[in-house]
């Protein structure tokens, strides 16, 4: 045996790799192969960036809200109050009938959200789903009022609710809300219910259903993300509304929150605290709201875009 290794030149052996056990790999071998994007890293760095630019405002409204006048503009700015003047929000909600105006503001609110969703949901079915002569031009008629400048139709809108006797009432407010709903309410609606498939119309059709039925019963139920994205636009709209209450409602009685946070600033002097503390709690069901529908916000606002 030993004799026919000897014999045996090493140097014509086949030379054959053999194979290597493969080695684990070890989380830090994984780590350094995978290194993080240096792209990724800059994203984020101009995402915090972005992130306390916007919220800068809100945080100097807060701020703001527990301080006294003085401390406010003071320079370099101060950004922690000292002392906390927790006493701002009572007596800011106090000083002025804030409840009524509250009051006055969900009454709008509840009848304007009605009208709108109701309306708009009608309109945009009539356009996406049902087959009538011009609907493309009228449509488009529809898209181009959007372009309109809210002022140009302003005295016009005036003098009709004057001659109407609708002055100093809700009426010239909320009306309007159940004539259409809105053109861009109606266009993003429309383009939502064109992502809906047309079989599931045709299937309620052939089992003896009319369009009101494929309304109420197909469309609706599957337009919730957009239903919600338009009550929040609604929403947000109606609460931060100034120029319509101020131009109809002359009446203290009648006024809404918006002309409420008004009534804090003079001609000579402004009550800064207090119109800071008011708008902070003006400004908390909008946030609150945004939060707790901001995954049917966000879902509802991508979908639209899919089918023009």
């Amino acid at each position: 045996m030993n004799q026919v290794t000897s014999s045996v030149n090493p140097s014509e052996t086949p030379q054959h790799p053999l194979p290597q056990p493969e080695r684990s790999r070890s989380p830090a071998t994984a780590t350094r192969s995978k290194p993080f994007p240096i792209s990724r890293v800059v994203l984020y760095i101009v995402l915090i960036i972005g992130s306390v630019l916007m919220l800068l405002p809100f945080v100097w409204l807060i701020r703001s809200s527990l301080m006294g006048t003085s401390q406010i503009f003071v320079f370099p700015p101060e950004w922690i109050p000292s002392p906390f003047q927790w006493s701002n929000y009572p007596e800011a909600l106090t000083s002025v009938p804030f409840g009524r105006y509250f009051m006055n503001t969900f009454i709008i609110e509840v009848c304007v959200l009605a009208g709108v969703m109701l309306t708009s949901i009608i309109s945009a079915f009539t356009f996406a789903r049902l087959r009538w002569p011009g609907r493309n031009l009228i449509f488009s008629l529809l898209i181009g009022s959007m372009m309109l400048p809210y002022a140009v139709t302003l005295i016009p809108t005036f003098v009709m609710w004057r001659e109407l006797g609708g002055l100093n009432t809700f009426l010239p407010l909320i009306v309007p809300a159940w004539f259409g709903g809105g053109a861009f309410n109606i266009f993003l609606m429309r383009q939502f219910m064109l992502t809906i498939p047309r079989d599931l119309d045709e299937a309620a059709y052939m089992d003896g259903g009319t369009p009101l039925t494929v309304l109420w019963r197909v469309i609706i139920p599957l337009s919730s993300p957009a239903l919600i994205v338009i009550g929040i636009f609604t929403f947000i709209d109606v609460w931060n509304d100034f120029l319509g209450p101020i131009i109809y409602l002359s009446d203290e009685k009648h006024f809404t929150l918006a002309l409420g946070l008004a009534t804090f600033r003079g001609l000579n002097n402004t009550n800064w605290p207090y119109l800071m503390a008011a708008s902070s709690t003006i400004l908390a069901p909008i946030v609150l709201i945004f939060f707790i529908g901001q995954r049917y916000f966000i879902e509802g606002i991508t979908l639209t875009g899919i089918k023009g």
